[in-house]
């Protein structure tokens, strides 16, 4: 009997593991060899994710898959935040904004980056459709500059921040844009956002997975997902105490989580890419990028006023100049529809100069 390729025993076992790890860290000391346990489990969970993401995309088709997978990540992420801030501490001001920002540099330069580059060397030039990623890009360049570039120049209030009024209106139209990206992707204009025809895609003629298999694909790529945040954040002492010895700044504690959370996201398109799919990691970069604003800023400014917390959302000089030239080579990147290593290569060090930045400021 032929094995199942959309069941493979580890797919299964992972996301279970890490989340029995995950509970089982409530009650136990957090040791050496539970540190080390939990950093193997956690790689594991965001293969086993990746694969999941992967079974359902192929159930449902592009770019649906993309969009369960950057939407799936993108609440976690959120509830992750919120999370923290319940918690409280002296720097929940700008919780919301360095995640924002470390998200948006993560996945259009780090993420963008290497899927452009690995592309790049396998297949000398990748294409991909410029009507659905023109659309993606302009909602995501109004997003970050409304809620990262725009309070640091209202007078209403002083320094970066918005009044409750304009954190309202900013809250509504960041969910409305993505909405309305949303039901462009899905349903107005879909062919935007489906693959160019190309090389053959030895997965296209792959037999579906049955309802069952998605379904249950669908719940285990949750499992993993919490499993993911989870983890990180258990990881995240540990870390805390790596970047002290370092004598880094503490914000690059938020830039390290990140980089774990997105993992998942950033795995599944680089084997996107690879596969010569790269519309495929298209979607699901600018996907994740606006449903990190849009699903962000509404929830944390919910939650700002809740807990009473005034939100710090205005950039400083600094990462204003690196969000100003990630988006204007970003533009010099889709605006033919073809990319090569130069482009990944470019974006990968932008990506770079955010990271040393973010340890030497």
């Amino acid at each position: 009997m032929s094995r199942n390729p959309f069941r493979p025993a580890w797919a299964f076992a992972m996301p279970v593991a890490a989340a029995l790890l995950l509970a089982a860290t409530f009650a136990m000391p957090l040791g050496a060899t539970l540190v080390a346990l939990c950093a193997a489990l956690l790689i594991g969970a965001v293969l086993a994710a990746v694969h999941h993401a992967e079974v359902v995309a192929h159930r449902v088709g592009e770019p649906f898959g993309t969009l369960i997978l950057a939407i799936a990540i993108t609440v976690i992420e959120v509830a992750l935040i919120f999370s923290v801030m319940l918690a409280g501490g002296e720097n929940n001001e700008t919780l919301a904004r360095d995640t924002i920002f470390a998200a948006l540099m993560i996945i259009c330069n780090g993420l963008v980056g290497c899927c452009l580059l690995a592309g790049g060397v396998k297949h000398h030039v990748q294409v991909f459709r410029i009507e659905g990623a023109h659309s993606a890009f302009a909602a995501l360049i109004t997003l970050a500059t409304l809620s990262l570039v725009l309070p640091g120049f209202t007078q209403s209030a002083p320094g970066p921040y918005y009044t409750a009024v304009q954190l309202a209106f900013v809250a509504i139209a960041s969910l409305v844009i993505w909405a309305v990206f949303v039901f462009v992707q899905t349903v107005r204009h879909r062919d935007y956002f489906l693959p160019v025809d190309a090389a053959p895609d030895e997965d296209a003629h792959a037999p579906l997975p049955s309802n069952a298999v998605a379904w249950t694909s669908f719940g285990l790529l949750l499992v993993a997902l919490v499993s993911v945040v989870g983890l990180a954040k258990v990881l995240s002492p540990t870390i805390e105490r790596a970047v002290a010895a370092a004598g880094a700044p503490a914000s690059t504690i938020g830039v390290a989580i990140a980089m774990l959370v997105l993992l998942p996201e950033t795995w599944a398109a680089i084997r996107a890419a690879l596969a010569n799919r790269l519309q495929t990691s298209i979607n699901l970069a600018f996907g994740s990028a606006l449903a990190s604003i849009g699903l962000t800023i509404p929830v944390v400014a919910l939650a700002s006023v809740w807990l009473d917390i005034r939100l710090v959302l205005g950039v400083t000089p600094k990462d204003m100049v690196l969000l100003v030239l990630t988006f204007l080579v970003g533009t010099i990147t889709i605006v033919s529809g073809r990319t090569t290593v130069m482009q990944g290569a470019v974006h990968l060090v932008i990506f770079a100069t955010f990271l040393i930045l973010a340890l030497i400021p």
